[in-house]
């Protein structure tokens, strides 16, 4: 096998592994109506039976405690829209900090990983403050939690970038230290399929 087979490969599931991400796709999305009202699972199985490449990245946001969800249908581009729905910041993206340039930075006790990085690799985006906005009004997500969003230019330039959570049944925007990671502080994704 080729090293180029062996890449491609590597994002494809085995016939066990897409039945039992199917199975649980199917069941959360059936638990959570309220996210997705009036759309079909039988139409988003199709779509992603498709697509075995966001088929993988699906299974990156499970395998990484995300808990993905359907929580919109884009018309225009025929595209359903999964957000990361764990009701904490996903356990399996926690503890790193923003972005390769904030990792290369610190002298000591540098993360493991950094948010961009990981994000890149699974294939899947980084919410931005108006998706997480838009999530927290389906349910209350980030009550201990907190999690990187997408930072503007500007502020990333001076050295920060910024994270949300919810407190007191608000929405709150913080900015910190790209370097700084905490193991209550992960990110959350969106893949369009």
């Amino acid at each position: 096998m080729t090293a180029s087979n062996k890449t491609s490969n590597k994002k494809e599931l085995s016939l066990e592994m897409r039945e039992e991400l199917f199975r649980v796709l199917k069941a959360r999305f059936e638990k959570y109506m309220n996210r997705h009202k009036g759309l079909e699972w039988e139409k988003i199985q199709v779509k992603l039976e498709a697509n075995t490449e966001k088929l993988w990245s699906l299974n990156e946001m499970e395998r990484t405690g995300g808990e993905p969800d359907v929580v919109d249908y884009d018309k225009n581009m025929d595209e359903y829209i999964f957000y990361d729905c764990s009701a904490e910041s996903p356990k399996g993206r926690r503890s790193i900090c923003y972005d390769r340039k904030a990792l290369e930075s610190r002298k000591n006790h540098k993360p493991e990983n950094n948010v961009i990085d990981m994000a890149t690799a699974m294939g899947i985006e980084l919410l931005t403050e108006e998706q997480y906005r838009a999530m927290q009004k389906l349910e209350n997500f980030d009550n201990k939690t907190s999690s990187w969003v997408q930072t503007p230019a500007d502020i990333r330039e001076l050295g920060g970038a910024i994270f949300c959570d919810r407190r007191f049944g608000h929405v709150f925007v913080y900015c910190n230290g790209a370097d700084s990671y905490y193991a209550a502080r992960g990110f959350r994704g969106s893949l369009r399929v």
